[in-house]
């Protein structure tokens, strides 16, 4: 049996049920269902994004409120022209609420997702409790006393009073959710979204637009607590303030960490888990240690210890490997159309690509590269060499978007790239590798190297979601699994990223990088950790990609391979050009055989 014949075979069997389930499991499952909604969206923005909240309680709170003051107040319902036991009430009630969300998500993120570290999770806290504190005291939201008086959902004639028929809903809604956004993360926009967490640079370098994404994530953690709050305000037909404050938050919080942070079924299985320990703990201990308490937040206490310490990543990939013994993977569906991928036409040979002109770069008082000179032809390989602190890095940096030069200037296919960041490099046709791998390593090298390809397609997150980039995504996998046996990791292109070598993984990013069909190419010491046969086949490439018309700059300590491949090479030392030339001339010249070579002997 495979995975999702598994999957489609519980969630059958879990409809079979529903109707002879005890009201009490019945109402359990609700609730599991309604907090697997929250910590799933906590999933997305923590474990997959890598950005941590603690105040998705005040989005539930937001979607809750949103419709049962739309539903109880009449003149709300007038400006639409609905009567005060309109059917359509709570349906306007969770536009409102998903309106409302998205805009104080929007308006939180723009300022609390600027901040890093701690600062961010702290952030969430302060709005959290100001949300709170707002319902509270707020007297048209019924302060602290709430609001009661919440109508039923209404399908069609159907009216779902009972928490049974709207068990159904919550539970087919939750089960939508988890099957989108399984799709999304499958998807490009889905590497996207994963290359937040691993830091800005190379998502960035790889033309991502990192800030507008993570705020996009924020929304629709934002959005999907909102439903969570909707649907609970109809199912309770009464709200106040309690159940949206900070506590709340960090449990929702603790349900997506004890599942497992970064996988979607983790969500519900971390709701599942709290809700059931909470309702039967609460019971159960007060007649063990024979007194009454809140001693369940001891016992949360200690599994989350337990759960960091034993299960890291949660409970979810325990489970999930032990199923693997006994279910197959789904079989990838073979997609016969393919879209068409951008194409970029090579710039003519002997063209300059990339140019630095007099670029400089001061850190106060220090100066890292003094009136730098530098150009890039297509179809040669040129190479930057220097000992160690003669500022390449920093220099590779300022041509690549990282850095802007303190001075002078940098143009890529004779555009002036002031003031641009790497992602505008990026769509000019800079594809660039980092001195410190930089790959998503719980992910296989196909995806790394896809994620290369993103600025070359360009479907969106809802066509993800709903499958209808299956075209343009089976092009993104074609052009990646090209890039992989064309450097030679055939073997590994299912393997995890972080299980290989760190050559193999420089090898990685090589792949990645030309997976965007770029007009240059930076590499950042790509020989470093390769032994020799690799090597042989690292130069036997680049020589390849040069006869193609690409152009390329290597930085590299390995002068027996600099000097096999380069046709010019510029030498640095203490942030000035030292020598520039052939590698035959480049070799003689005293001024490196002082620097860099060891110093003449006298003779």
């Amino acid at each position: 049996m495979t995975k999702r014949q598994f999957t489609l075979c519980a969630v059958a069997l879990l409809m079979a049920a529903w109707g002879f389930l005890p009201e009490f499991t019945v109402t359990l499952l609700n609730y599991i269902g309604l907090y697997a909604l929250v910590a799933v969206g906590l999933v997305m923005l923590t474990g997959v994004a890598g950005m941590t909240s603690f105040g998705q309680a005040a989005f539930v709170g937001l979607g809750a409120y949103a419709t049962s003051w739309f539903c109880t107040t009449p003149a709300a319902g007038a400006l639409f022209g609905l009567a005060p036991d309109a059917a359509a009430l709570p349906w306007i009630g969770l536009l409102l609420g998903f309106l409302l969300s998205a805009t104080v998500a929007w308006i939180l993120g723009s300022v609390t997702l600027r901040l890093s570290g701690h600062y961010l999770p702290l952030g969430t806290i302060a709005w959290g409790l100001s949300l709170y504190f707002l319902f509270g005291n707020l007297e048209f939201l019924g302060g602290h006393t709430g609001m009661g008086g919440v109508p039923a959902l209404t399908l069609g004639s159907l009216t779902l009073r009972s928490v049974r028929e709207l068990g159904l809903v919550t539970w087919s809604v939750l089960l939508l959710i988890l099957w989108a956004l399984h799709n999304l993360l499958d998807s490009r926009e889905g590497r996207a979204i994963r290359s937040l967490k691993t830091g800005r640079v190379m998502a960035e370098s790889m033309g991502i637009d990192t800030a507008r994404y993570r705020i996009k994530v924020f929304v629709l953690a934002a959005l999907l607590a909102s439903l969570s709050g909707w649907l609970y305000a109809h199912l309770q037909r009464f709200v106040n303030p309690t159940p949206f404050n900070l506590s709340i938050g960090i449990e929702y919080l603790f349900m997506a960490v004890v599942g497992g942070a970064g996988h979607l079924w983790g969500a519900l299985l971390g709701a599942a888990l709290i809700t059931l320990m909470k309702q039967y703990l609460q019971d159960v201990l007060p007649s063990l240690l024979g007194s009454n308490g809140n001693f369940e937040v001891i016992v949360f206490g200690m599994l989350m210890l337990l759960v960091l310490q034993r299960f890291s990543d949660g409970l979810w990939p325990s489970l999930a490997r032990l199923a693997n013994r006994f279910l197959r993977a789904t079989p990838l569906a073979e997609t016969t159309t393919l879209r068409a991928l951008a194409q970029r036409q090579l710039p003519q040979k002997g063209s300059v690509v990339l140019s630095a002109s007099a670029v400089s770069k001061r850190f106060g008082g220090l100066i890292a590269n003094n009136k730098i000179d530098l150009d890039v032809r297509a179809g040669e390989i040129h190479a930057l060499i220097g000992p160690n602190g003669a500022g390449k890095s920093t220099f590779f940096n300022m041509i690549s978007g990282v850095d802007d030069p303190s001075s002078g200037t940098v143009k890529l296919l004779e555009r002036d790239m002031h003031g641009q960041s790497s992602r505008a490099f990026a769509a000019g046709g800079l594809s660039r590798t980092f001195q410190h791998v930089r790959l998503l390593g719980p992910r296989s090298v196909l995806d790394n190297v896809a994620l290369g390809a993103h600025l070359r397609a360009s479907r969106g997150w809802l066509a993800a979601m709903l499958r209808l980039d299956r075209g343009e995504e089976a092009a993104l996998m074609r052009e990646a699994r090209q890039q992989i046996e064309r450097c030679g990791l055939g073997p590994q292109m299912n393997e995890t990223a972080a299980s290989l070598a760190l050559g193999q993984q420089r090898i990685v990013e090589i792949a990645r990088a030309l997976a965007g069909q770029p007009s240059v190419l930076l590499l950042d010491e790509p020989a470093a950790g390769l032994p020799h046969m690799e090597k042989v086949a690292l130069a036997r490439l680049l020589t390849q990609l040069r006869g193609e018309g690409m152009a390329i700059l290597v930085v590299e300590h390995d002068m027996e391979f600099v000097m096999n491949i380069a046709d010019r090479i510029t030498v640095l030392d203490f942030g000035r050009v030292i020598a520039h030339g052939t590698p035959a001339q480049v070799q003689v010249d005293p001024a490196v055989l002082a620097a860099y070579l060891g110093g003449d002997d006298g003779n």
